[in-house]
């Protein structure tokens, strides 16, 4: 594992008193023998807010051992934070949530922080979000992406230093995506293996490429040359929204499934069959992407293709330290998905 931190930045002078001290590399015997956690000497040498109480036991123990900052560590830390910048679209979405977990957990455990900046979905403030946070000498950034314009890319080089996309891919950037693809594939042959031939798939703008344009591309090549009735719809990615839409396409289509593209739409397609009075699965299936944990609490529980975002945070955060510290990285990387079957789709065959 990559330690990028106050770890790989100190170790032990060559001035101990105590020869058994000499041993010592890491923080975390500091913190043992001061009786401190590591977290605190961390804050301790990054210049953190502690009490005097503790700062003096601190003290003791480096001066004891003759622990200081070695030349690497004095000029990487006065050219660079260990504070990674996280850009994310919105802070109510489950699987933003979700991916922030595993990038702070992952971090904390590389001795880094992380400064988060919320672009509430709007593209201007996303790319501010790039300058401001460049400016605030973070070592790297992570964005949680929606879309990739010239002036992210712009924003990009000006910042200068290492950055990674989640969710999207550009072929000059790091990038995790989750497989999109063949995720839509598989839900799309799981609904065919159902015997549906009538088929409403419910997707977003492709503006949002993995969404957009991935999702709805994966489940057209499933269904390609299959003798069914398909037809596109989209939607915004709110539950009302799909809430509204999913109405329109039960009353003008009547399809036996309806395909979403998230988990939260297929949430508002749910509702929709519920406000006409239709029972899901008997009158109409459901599925979604996303696996968000309410989607198993629900009656009946949503088929999806479930993505693992904690765990995308976390290969995102220990990829992106590694390019910080100058490691070799893939350019891509891709994330495993599961086809969870459920209750809401019924067995035509």
């Amino acid at each position: 594992m990559v330690s990028f931190g106050i770890d790989s930045f100190y170790n032990i002078g060559s001035n101990q008193k105590d020869r058994e001290l000499r041993v010592m590399t890491t923080i975390a015997d500091i913190a043992k023998i001061a009786g401190v956690a590591k977290s605190t000497v961390s804050r301790y040498l990054n210049g953190g807010s502690i009490s005097e109480p503790t700062k003096r036991k601190i003290e003791k123990v480096i001066d004891e051992t003759g622990y200081s900052p070695n030349t690497f560590a004095q000029s990487l830390k006065a050219k660079k934070t260990n504070i990674i910048g996280v850009i994310v679209p919105r802070l109510d979405s489950y699987a933003a949530s979700r991916t922030m977990i595993g990038i702070d957990q992952q971090l904390r455990d590389l001795n880094c922080q992380m400064l988060i900046s919320n672009s509430g979905q709007e593209i201007e403030r996303e790319i501010e979000n790039i300058y401001t946070l460049s400016k605030q000498k973070v070592a790297g950034m992570i964005l949680l992406a929606t879309e990739i314009t010239d002036k992210h890319i712009e924003a990009f080089e000006a910042a200068g230093i290492p950055v990674m996309l989640v969710g999207q891919q550009h072929e000059k950037h790091y990038s995790l995506i989750h497989n999109d693809f063949d995720a839509a594939f598989e839900i799309g042959r799981h609904v065919l293996e159902k015997g549906h031939k009538r088929i409403a798939y419910l997707g977003v703008t492709e503006k949002d490429i993995a969404v957009g344009v991935k999702r709805k591309e994966g489940f057209q090549a499933a269904i390609e040359h299959r003798n069914v009735n398909v037809k596109f719809f989209k939607t915004k990615f709110s539950i009302n929204d799909a809430v509204d839409k999913a109405s329109e396409i039960i009353d003008l289509f009547k399809p036996t499934v309806i395909v979403c593209a998230t988990d939260n739409i297929a949430i508002g397609a749910l509702k929709a069959a519920y406000n006409k009075g239709m029972k899901v699965p008997e009158d109409l299936s459901i599925t979604g992407f996303g696996g968000y944990e309410i989607t198993e609490m629900m009656n009946p529980g949503l088929t999806t293709a479930k993505f693992f975002y904690k765990e995308a945070g976390e290969i995102a955060a220990t990829n992106i330290v590694k390019a910080v510290m100058g490691e070799e990285i893939p350019l891509l990387h891709v994330s495993n998905f599961k086809i969870i079957e459920r209750e809401s789709v019924d067995n035509l065959e």
